[in-house]
């Protein structure tokens, strides 16, 4: 299945962080080989660098290292093709603008028929490639589309609810984790994946929150070491992954919850 990760921080974090770590959910001799993908939230707009290949053995991965940009908001994506073929269109995430800013969104797992409900009804945003995943974001940016008509952005109450409303409609269909930001809040959905033992069931999305003082030195985890922009700084972080990708505790999400986050912390909903 598709490998999905989000780090969200009070301070911009170097995105060197954990990314050979996740990549190597992509490298050539495991399931996940048919693209990869990584945005960065800068202000209203993203940086969003994919690729229809393998990650594990890709010259961008090392690009995008020796870049060592600093973010307080990424979403990245691994990808196993079970819809649509191996192309720039189809790669994770998928980023739209709504409300004068971009949106992202990354999706594990599959919809039957969404097709057909898709083509029910006509759309403001349509998919430009061809994965269940693409028609689904779609499909929510329509639900949320009302809320960012005016010059204010909508509450947090009104977008969770239109996230809900959406999370609740993709499980029957499915298997339904995502990722969706609005570059102020990112939205983690955790369902069922396939588990180690081949079964199908929870948890399909992991949460961690991590605190780091502002004297403490930037500790290695499992080989990952994440790098603080700015230095003496208390910083919070707050990852959500399919599957853990560094040590420390990881909580996994019950099936159909959702948890928000920002700047590096869970937003009471």
């Amino acid at each position: 299945m598709c490998e999905l990760f989000c780090l969200s921080s009070r301070h911009p974090t170097r995105a060197t962080f954990s990314l050979k770590r996740f990549a190597a959910h992509g490298a050539p001799d495991s399931r996940n080989v048919d693209g990869w993908g990584i945005a960065f939230h800068e202000g209203r707009d993203v940086r969003l660098y994919k690729e229809p290949e393998p990650a594990g053995d890709s010259p961008w991965v090392t690009f995008i290292e020796q870049r060592a940009l600093a973010t307080g908001h990424l979403i990245s994506h691994i990808r196993r093709a079970t819809c649509g073929a191996n192309s720039h269109a189809n790669t994770q995430p998928f980023a739209r603008e709504l409300g004068g800013r971009m949106h992202l969104f990354a999706h594990n797992g599959g919809f039957d028929d969404i097709a057909a409900s898709f083509a029910a009804a006509p759309h403001r945003f349509r998919p430009v490639g061809e994965t269940d995943s693409e028609m689904a974001f779609c499909l929510l940016l329509d639900r949320l589309a009302p809320l960012w008509k005016g010059a204010a952005a909508p509450t947090l109450k009104k977008r969770l609810a239109a996230v809900t409303d959406f999370a609740a409609e993709m499980r029957p269909l499915g298997i339904a984790n995502f990722l969706y930001s609005d570059g102020e809040f990112v939205f983690g959905h955790g369902h069922r994946r396939t588990q180690a033992d081949g079964i199908v069931a929870p948890p399909g999305l992991w949460f961690r929150h991590r605190h780091r003082g502002a004297t403490t030195s930037a500790p290695a985890e499992s080989g990952v070491t994440i790098h603080d922009h700015l230095a003496g700084e208390a910083q919070e972080m707050a990852l959500l992954a399919s599957v853990p990708v560094t040590a420390g505790h990881w909580r996994p999400l019950a099936e159909g919850e959702i948890v928000v986050v920002a700047a590096g912390e869970v937003v009471p909903s």
